[in-house]
């Protein structure tokens, strides 16, 4: 049996496709709507590899965070022009869609989102807790202020489970946890492997996500509490915000390193106890896939870690032509 592999790799699904990051590589990975798949794969090195200071602990948490964010973005532009390339074959007498409209329509498009984040996740957990008037209270203020952010962020991720584009979103995300689980157990395996392993994984981004809201609790707590000594009153709410989000780059890091040691130590009765919350909101974000989403999956993995593309309808779009 081949030893299993050292490397850690991970991604994200996007818009009809799947993104994987590798050591050296970024790889996208769509499936067009007449049956090809096209790849794109550019050069990516993190820089807490290649700065000693971003790689310290907890500050590489916060570093990897930003790249992600910034990787995610881009990937799912990439995507979503790709898609919207789709449609305009389709349709081939139709006006083509104004390039400058379809930049200002994304632009919009991510301050909305950010929008009704801040909204949902930020501003309104705090305002109900302000009007159950227990601000004074620090710990029991975000205490309730956290688990009713937790509570929103569940409801909000099962309603859009049911809109039809999601649905396959998550199924390309089962894909993505299926295909890196068959790759950590055999380099060499095959697309009938991946169908052994279940699509929810330890070191997911929804698992993330949610160890960061538990983690706020605490830290805002402790903050909140010494803060208000020394203040002598009660945090106004305005102040509160800025300051906790001010105080989201070490939630993160301390985040990420609970995150990067559960899916060491994924065995450990403890880990699993704190890891099952996680792994059970991903029943929710990931679906199981078919084979040809399974396909996607894998050729953007084996892109990603500089590995011979094996499936024969590829179309490579980049300029790295080093996984041909």
């Amino acid at each position: 049996m081949k030893k299993k592999p050292e490397i850690a790799v991970g991604g994200q699904a996007v818009i009809e496709g799947v993104m994987m990051r590798g050591p050296q590589h970024i790889a996208t990975a769509l499936r067009k709507k007449d049956g090809h798949i096209v790849l794109k794969k550019d050069e990516f090195i993190s820089k807490t590899k290649t700065n000693k200071f971003f790689g310290l602990p907890i500050i590489r948490g916060f570093v990897s965070l930003i790249e992600m964010l910034s990787i995610g973005i881009k990937t799912l532009n990439f995507s979503a022009e790709e898609a919207i390339k789709d449609e305009e074959e389709d349709k081939p007498n139709k006006k083509k869609n104004n390039i400058f409209l379809d930049k200002l329509y994304t632009v919009f498009s991510y301050i909305f989102a950010f929008g009704l984040a801040f909204l949902l996740f930020v501003f309104l957990p705090y305002r109900i807790a302000y009007w159950i008037n227990i601000e004074k209270t620090s710990i029991l203020f975000n205490l309730i202020a956290g688990c009713i952010r937790i509570v929103f962020f569940v409801v909000y991720i099962y309603l859009i489970s049911f809109l039809k584009d999601v649905r396959r979103l998550f199924q390309y995300h089962g894909a993505e946890h299926k295909s890196v689980f068959a790759y950590e157990g055999n380099p060499d395996f095959t697309i009938d492997d991946t169908k052994q392993y279940r699509t929810f994984h330890p070191r997911c981004g929804t698992s993330f996500m949610l160890i960061v809201m538990v983690i706020a609790i605490l830290v805002f707590s402790i903050f909140d509490t010494i803060l208000a000594l020394i203040l002598g009153h009660a945090i106004p709410l305005g102040i509160r915000i800025v300051l906790h989000l001010l105080l989201l780059p070490f939630v993160s890091g301390i985040s990420y390193e609970i995150l990067r040691y559960s899916g060491k130590n994924i065995n450990h009765w403890l880990v699993r106890a704190f890891s099952a919350p996680g792994l059970a909101l991903q029943r929710i974000t990931t679906q199981e896939p078919d084979n040809q989403q399974l396909e996607v999956a894998i050729c953007a993995l084996h892109a990603a870690l500089n590995m011979p593309i094996k499936h024969p309808n590829v179309e490579i779009l980049s300029d790295d032509k080093s996984s041909e």
